[in-house]
């Protein structure tokens, strides 16, 4: 499977040891929200695979990171602990849509993958049958275990290249690492895309679930991504939330 990785500095232009260059493009990336405060870190081959060093050079990055605090270990593995970066703008949409659900103790649960997508979502994104790309798969679950919804969203070849704290997941993507996307949204704009949204409701079989499907573009009508979201209807309710900046 093909992988992207994040090239280090030349020695010659950072003198700094192997070890010190990875905890410095690895803080880079908890900073800028790739990777949020508390998710667990990629292993370790991962990590050596994605920086393209080997797996005591990333022992030795992660040893100087946790020295300053800035991740912590534990039985769930080694997280990051520095807050992330602030918002540049309120948050007018969540990733992925529905993520909020409207019970507080539910547990969430996100992973991405490197496949083909859909059928329905490659033709709606412009790709070619079974042409892998970025999928993001959600589920929020009761208490008691029970589905309250599920989302599956695919992102466009376009989200991918322009998107940098998108395209850097493709190298994480093996469907067991944790992947809470929830600034997806912001790092679009941060891009300098403008998004333009679009969601549909239907009754899912019986009424019983209720299906959302959202489709986001950019200013120049290019797709971003498309979500299909499955809400429980009997377990749970369906709640929009937006925040818009003031006026000026």
């Amino acid at each position: 499977m093909a992988r992207t990785t994040t090239p280090l500095p030349s020695p010659r232009s950072d003198d700094r040891p192997l070890y010190a260059r990875v905890a410095s493009r690895l803080l880079e990336e908890l900073r800028d929200g790739t990777i949020p405060p508390g998710e667990r870190l990629p292993g370790e081959r991962h990590l050596a695979a994605h920086f393209e060093v080997s797996r005591e050079t990333v022992r030795q990055a992660l040893d100087v990171l946790r020295r300053s605090g800035l991740v912590a270990t534990d039985r769930r593995g080694s997280h990051a602990t520095l807050a992330g970066r602030p918002v540049e703008a309120p948050e007018s949409l969540a990733f992925p849509v529905g993520s909020r659900s409207a019970d507080p103790r539910a547990v969430d649960r996100a992973t991405v993958t490197w496949e083909a997508p859909p059928p329905e979502h490659a033709q709606a994104l412009g790709l070619e049958p079974r042409r892998p790309t970025l999928v993001h798969r959600y589920r929020s679950v009761a208490p008691d275990g029970r589905s309250l919804r599920t989302a599956v969203t695919s992102f466009s070849a376009v989200a991918l290249a322009e998107v940098v704290e998108l395209g850097r997941y493709r190298g994480r993507a093996d469907g067991a690492t944790p992947a809470q996307l929830r600034r997806a949204y912001d790092w679009m704009r941060k891009a300098g895309l403008t998004l333009h949204h679009r969601d549909s409701i239907t009754q899912v079989g019986d009424a019983s679930s209720v299906r959302v499907t959202r489709r986001v573009h950019d200013q120049y009508a290019r797709p971003l991504e498309i979500t299909d979201l499955v809400v429980n209807a009997r377990q749970d309710a369906l709640v929009y939330e937006f925040t818009l900046p003031a006026p000026g």
